[in-house]
Parts: structure tokens; sequence; C-alpha cells
């Protein structure tokens, strides 16, 4: 099964099982494999659960510095290939506030099952932005040399659904 077939079955999969599926362009699976192909990462077999709880307490602080406008707390938490391509904090958070906004917006945010793809682990993020509309942030990770996790990439894909 080709990689892109992969991420959108994973993207679909991931919604509400009572509710319609989110679905995630080709474009946005484009981008976020682009973004994860050159980065070597763990098997699903080394992805245990305390893993799954610390990549999610990475993704939900550099969240949270972004919205408190703490560039460079935001930054610390992305992989050193995104740190050399945006070269400094301010640069990044301008980066962020340009092209996510969603993520910045979203009134209410939930973790989706994370997912390891061709070895690319994926954490999925439901965000539901202030007029209900859906969207799923899909960060790929990479564990570092010591141990800890880091952001390596992340597209947001639109969803079919609307928040109640």
């Amino acid at each position: 099964m080709s990689r892109f077939r992969q991420m959108a079955e994973l993207v679909s999969a991931l919604d509400d099982p009572a509710g319609p599926l989110h679905r995630c362009t080709l474009l946005a699976c484009s981008l976020l494999l682009a973004l994860s192909a050159s980065v070597p990462l763990p098997t699903q077999a080394q992805v245990a659960a305390p893993d799954w709880t610390q990549i999610k307490r990475v993704v939900a602080a550099q969240r949270d510095a972004l919205k408190a406008g703490n560039a460079e707390l935001a930054f610390s938490f992305a992989a050193p290939g995104i740190r050399a391509q945006f070269g400094s904090p301010e640069n990044f958070l301008a980066m962020v506030r340009s092209g996510y906004a969603a993520l910045l917006d979203a009134r209410y945010v939930e973790f989706l099952d994370g997912a390891v793809i061709e070895g690319n682990v994926i954490q999925p993020l439901r965000l539901i932005l202030p007029d209900n509309s859906v969207q799923v942030a899909l960060y790929t990770m990479a564990r570092q040399a010591d141990g800890e996790w880091r952001i390596t990439g992340c597209v947001v894909a639109p969803s079919t659904t609307r928040a109640a």
C-alpha cells in the first residue's frame, strides 16, 4: 500500500466512530510525508504507551507556548532540522502565525490515537475552530539522541465534519 493511501486511511480512521470521518487532502498528505521522509524513525514496537504520553506532552507544550507568544520555548520543541530551517525562534513563530493559524485559534483541541506508518511517527490533534469547522493537525515526531521526542513537521488537514 502506498504511503499516501496509508496516510489518508489513517486520517479517515481517526475521527469519532459515531460521526463522519475526517479526510486528508492529497496535498496535505504529500506535505506531511515530504517533511518526514528524511527522518529515520522508530518502528511501531519502539513506540510504547509512555512514549505516546511524552509525544502528546511535547505537542501540547509547544502549542501552549505558541499561544502565549513564547517563541523561544515553542522553538525548543522543534527537531534540529526544523530549527535549522527557520534559524530563529522569531522566524519560527512568524511562520506559525502566518501558516498555522488554526493551531492558535482552535477553541477546543483533542488528541487522537497516534500511529506509525512506514516508520513515521504521527500524532494527530483534532482542532475545533470558533466557527465550528474541524481540522486535524498531523505532527510527525522523532526521538532525539537524548531520548526526548521533538516535532519534525506538522500539516493541518481539513475535515469534512463540523462541530456541534
